[in-house]
């Protein structure tokens, strides 16, 4: 276990820890635009501070993250690589289609808060129900496998809290502005692209060995 665990660390060079990073910021801030979690954040914030609201999702992020790229890393452990990139791509494409084939009407859920808790436990505990086996959650355990673990972190956690920021911040007004159907085409897109490329990777790894 300590090898696998000490791969959670390892960074890798300045150039691959910064692609992985922008790459995971780029994909998690656009499947995430519009999503329940950010719906929970526009919700509590209307009722109470914004900044326990915020710390709270900020932590739940950071857990949920880590448990992806625990996971992600011990599954590149233990299979081949061409497996694990066919397994991405697969994973990929099929967020792909179902974010292209999304309607705005899926996006409105309603969120109920719970109660007997501070607002920062109450976000904590409504996001990492909410987000737990999430797509979000699963894209971040697909690229921790095949990129650097540390800069998928980075990046998902850094793109959670940004759109969990704007929700805050901005509320509906965002979403009024650009329709959610566009955003959700943005972010079927993205996640196709990827898709083709983890083909290629799964496809030159078989070749390869």
């Amino acid at each position: 276990m300590l090898p696998q665990l000490s791969s959670l660390f390892g960074t890798g060079s300045a150039v691959e820890f910064s692609a992985a990073a922008a790459t995971s910021f780029a994909l998690i801030a656009a499947a995430e635009i519009g999503d329940k979690s950010q719906l929970v954040c526009m919700t509590l914030a209307s009722r109470h501070r914004p900044l326990p609201v915020m710390l709270g999702a900020v932590a739940a992020f950071a857990l949920l993250n880590t448990l992806a790229v625990v996971f992600g890393v011990a599954i590149a452990s233990w299979l081949p690589e061409w497996v694990v990139s066919a397994v991405v791509a697969l994973l990929f494409f099929t967020f792909g289609l179902h974010a292209l084939r999304a309607k705005a009407d899926d996006d409105d859920e309603e969120v109920e808060e719970k109660s007997g808790h501070g607002i920062f436990f109450t976000t904590f505990l409504l996001l990492t129900v909410a987000e737990f086996g999430d797509k979000t959650q699963l894209a971040v355990v697909a690229m921790s496998s095949t990129h650097v673990p540390a800069g998928v972190w980075l990046g998902a956690t850094l793109a959670l809290a940004a759109t969990s920021a704007l929700g805050i911040l901005a509320g509906r007004t965002i979403l009024q502005k650009i329709p959610l159907q566009v955003l959700h085409r943005i972010s079927g897109t993205f996640f196709i692209a990827l898709a083709v490329f983890a083909a290629y990777q799964a496809y030159s790894a078989f070749t390869a060995g």
